[in-house]
């Protein structure tokens, strides 16, 4: 491999002469282990959008030249539509504060911006980085891409996902089947109504994490190094987070206190606590759906759903309910990452929080992961699920809790007599109240009617 040397405030280094990052970055890499959990793209790019609007508000404010302005955005920009990604190799495990990463961004953005001008007209840190400190840069790439991240992958996954579960409500409201409490026989329910829960949890889960994002919207961007905003302008901060909305369609803001946005982090705990809380619901409708769906022949097998792929290496023709099984992992890892989220924003020691690249990787896998398996989980099991009326129906005239109509006639003492002797005897419900002389058949059939009940 070719090489050609670098030089930063602490000597020469060897990079390798394709790469466009420089001299800090190859330190950090040779500092750290280069482990598979490399920073996030998403935080790439937000640190691009906001190098871009720095620079616009440093020309606006008369601080950078409009030559340098408009190179810095057309790399900016190539950053943004993905075309130098390779150049970006650095793992979450490094400087709590992402210096090495904002620094990454700048020196890559200052060599591809001298390649392309033919001069070398960019320096990193006085141009690139210019009223900007990694510690007010990287809290607000943190939030700008936590809060673009949701909008544009998991709440169009789970719109997705509440137009499917609309649909099978509706198609289901008639179909009765026996409803359970304490994996118990219970009073009887719609298909339909079953359905309607969970459709409303995943979208007052969305409401939750919509509500709980507004506190993303405030930016760091503007505090520099402690929250005084030392060689930043007068107006930065408040010109660049208008820059940032503009770029990005969402309504960022400058943060009121600067102080408080570098050092405090619960904001990303409160918001993912609202991925929590989505990603236990998403656990509840997976559960119910593969036990509704359990057998095919020994189990309850109340309803059909879709058969992806073989289940088993050994027994021939079994299948299993695989995407409910990837979505409750995925949710059983947002629990985790919530734990790992709360512990790394308690520490935000003085002026700033050096826990925040775990923060931003684990807030994102989060986010990923609900996405992605969440859209799979309605692609290829929610829209395949067709009820097994006859199943419901055999079910449904088994129960005992059948019983529960009978309350108002009898009394609650004598309709759990006639249940209590149903279940010791094995007969039905009918069979049972006739043969203890609380009701006649007739009777029976009037007070229960399965319809009436829901």
């Amino acid at each position: 491999m070719d090489y050609r040397t670098e030089r930063d405030s602490m000597g020469e280094i060897l990079v390798p002469s394709k790469a466009y990052w420089g001299a800090q970055t190859q330190r950090s890499m040779e500092n750290f282990t280069q482990s598979a959990e490399r920073m996030p793209m998403p935080i790439i790019y937000a640190l691009a959008t906001i190098k871009k609007a720095s620079a616009i508000a440093n020309s606006k404010s008369g601080r950078l030249d409009s030559k340098r302005r408009d190179i810095i955005i057309t790399v900016c920009d190539e950053i943004l539509a993905g075309k130098l990604d390779e150049h970006f190799p650095l793992t979450v495990w490094q400087t709590g504060s992402g210096t090495q990463t904002n620094m990454n961004v700048n020196e890559v953005i200052a060599n591809r911006g001298n390649e392309l001008s033919g001069e070398k007209l960019l320096h990193p840190n006085d141009h690139v980085n210019m009223s900007q400190s990694s510690n007010d840069t990287f809290p607000a790439a943190m939030n700008i891409s936590a809060v673009t991240e949701i909008n544009g992958h998991l709440f169009p996954a789970l719109d997705e996902g509440m137009r499917v579960l609309e649909r099978l409500m509706t198609e289901n409201m008639s179909v009765i089947k026996t409803g359970r409490t304490h994996l118990q026989d219970a009073v009887p329910i719609t298909f339909g109504q079953e359905i309607s829960a969970w459709l409303e949890m995943v979208s007052q889960g969305k409401d939750a994490i919509s509500q709980a994002m507004t506190t993303l919207y405030p930016l760091a961007l503007g505090g520099t190094a402690v929250g005084t905003g030392l060689n930043a302008p007068e107006g930065f901060a408040e010109e660049s987070a208008h820059e940032i909305a503009g770029l990005t369609g969402l309504p960022f803001t400058t943060s009121p206190n600067k102080f408080h946005a570098l050092t405090s982090k619960a904001a990303f705990a409160y918001v993912h606590g609202a991925l929590k809380g989505l990603s236990a619901d998403m656990m509840k409708i997976a559960n119910d759906i593969r036990w509704l769906s359990s057998g095919p022949r020994c189990g309850l097998g109340e309803i059909f759903i879709p058969e992806n792929e073989p289940g088993s290496s050994i027994m021939p023709g079994k299948v299993n309910p695989t995407q409910c099984e990837a979505l409750t992992m995925s949710a059983v890892q947002v629990m985790g990452n919530d734990s790992a989220i709360g512990f790394a924003a308690s520490q935000g020691n003085f002026q700033l929080n050096v826990f925040m690249p775990v923060i931003a990787y684990n807030f994102l896998q989060s986010v990923n992961l609900l996405a992605e398996t969440f859209s799979y989980f309605t692609r290829k099991c929610l829209e395949g699920i067709r009820p097994n009326k006859d199943k419901m129906q055999e079910n449904l005239s088994k129960s005992l809790m059948l019983v529960t109509a009978l309350n108002p006639h009898t009394g609650y003492d004598k309709a759990a007599l006639i249940a209590k002797n149903a279940h010791e005897r094995n007969i039905t419900l009918k069979e049972s109240a006739v043969s203890l002389g609380i009701l006649t058949a007739e009777e029976y059939d009037r007070y229960i009617n399965p319809q009436d009940m829901v």
